[in-house]
């Protein structure tokens, strides 16, 4: 069995968002299955914005350390997040930004020049987006842009091998059936820990 690490990517930490729903669904398929489990709420977290290159340098400060030290002893990580205005919400793009701090997710070592060290190498990783619009017009109409663009300026460029991504459009407006039904798709998700 793997070690899987769960990102919780809803900006909002009261209770009661499909998001936060999907991602324990997630969790707890995984943990039937056997695999350790670790989750990261970024909403939990004070992550403050990255304003300037010289800071992206340095490590970063905790609780962003706690949360490179679950991603790194991690075989595979799930990324949960709601589409806002065509991508992820500021706060889960300020979480990455920190995350990579210190050379964390791809390292030039004191040659800025040359292709960085990808030091995700071996890991994997599913994307799981929730949006108002269907899904199928978000990839026919839209490209699935903001997944593509995070798959690979993020995960792809650190070293993550295989990465997939399941995209639940249509979730303004579901029915207690097909909330359950995103639970279930989710709880089989974390339990196949791919």
């Amino acid at each position: 069995m793997g070690r899987i690490c769960i990102i919780d990517g809803h900006p909002d930490p009261a209770d009661g968002h499909l998001v936060s729903a999907l991602a324990q669904a997630c969790a707890e398929g995984a943990g039937d299955a056997g695999h350790e489990v670790s989750m990261i709420r970024i909403a939990a977290l004070d992550i403050p914005l990255l304003q300037n290159a010289g800071d992206f340098a340095l490590a970063p400060a905790e609780p962003i350390r706690d949360a490179q030290a679950k991603i790194a002893a991690a075989d595979h990580v799930i990324f949960v997040f709601p589409l806002w205005l065509g991508t992820m919400p500021a706060a889960c793009k300020a979480f990455w930004e920190q995350l990579a701090r210190g050379g964390f997710l791809l390292d030039t070592g004191d040659k800025p020049d040359q292709w960085p060290q990808r030091k995700m190498k071996g890991k994997t990783v599913r994307i799981i987006v929730t949006m108002g619009m269907p899904a199928l017009a978000y990839r026919l109409l839209f490209g699935a842009h903001s997944v593509k663009a995070l798959e690979a300026g993020i995960f792809r460029i650190s070293g993550f091998r295989q990465i997939r991504h399941t995209i639940f459009g249509g979730i303004g407006a579901i029915d207690d059936q097909r909330y359950a039904d995103l639970l279930d798709q989710c709880r089989k998700l974390g339990a196949k820990g791919a």
